[in-house]
């Protein structure tokens, strides 16, 4: 299977997937890392362009994911790119990774770009129905600590589990390798990007579904083939 994750930041695809990515990988699948603002050059306190692109590739090599896909796009700026650009972007690298599985951010969670970025992927991944293509099989909204989950629920717009991977706490312990692998993104407890929110939010997803440490992904698509 080949998995495409298609995210705004550079250290969102391990916040959301990370655990997943090294397990799947392991297990023989490929996964590819499509990240929309490569350079978030409006990021505090973030290193310098080529040093964040040497993070960048090295999360990756941590989780087993293909070298990262790096997008123009500035961060903190995605309302004001037209979404026909976004959705064309997402497109081309749909037509050339020709993935099985496609990962994007909630569509109600509180950062506008991942926002603009879930709209976007939405609206791309129905290319397979447009042009002679290997038909996506999923589509499903991840979870970013310390964002989807301080968006206000509306209308039961919230991310809401009903899909999960068991991560293990070898996935675990790969996910926070890679978020440290980036300059700045873990923080101390009580933090939710911390160790010990993100070992909890591993155990509480794995909670829900019986199983030990889990991400959690909402179903936007899921094609059952009998």
């Amino acid at each position: 299977m080949i998995y495409l994750s298609v995210t705004a930041h550079p250290d969102d695809e391990i916040l959301g997937f990370g655990g997943s990515t090294a397990v799947l990988t392991s297990n023989g699948h490929q996964v590819f890392n499509l990240i929309l603002s490569g350079d978030v050059e409006a990021r505090r306190h973030r290193p310098d362009v080529e040093e964040l692109k040497a993070h960048t590739h090295f999360a990756q090599q941590i989780v087993g994911a293909q070298p990262p896909i790096l997008g123009p796009f500035p961060n903190i700026k995605f309302n004001s790119i037209p979404h026909l650009e976004l959705v064309q972007f997402i497109e081309k690298h749909i037509e050339q990774i020709q993935p099985d599985v496609v990962v994007t951010h909630h569509p109600y969670d509180l950062n506008n770009d991942h926002y603009h970025t879930s709209k976007a992927c939405q609206a791309a991944v129905r290319l397979f129905q447009r042009k002679p293509m290997k038909p996506l099989k999923a589509l499903y909204f991840m979870e970013v600590p310390s964002s989807t989950d301080w968006a206000f629920p509306i209308d039961g717009q919230q991310f809401r589990p009903d899909t999960f991977i068991e991560i293990g706490e070898v996935g675990l312990a790969k996910k926070l390798e890679a978020l440290y692998a980036y300059e700045g993104v873990m923080r101390p407890y009580p933090h939710p990007r911390s160790d010990e929110a993100m070992r909890a939010l591993a155990v509480l997803r794995g909670s829900q579904v019986g199983r030990n440490l889990c991400e959690g992904f909402q179903t936007a698509m899921n094609i059952i083939e009998p």
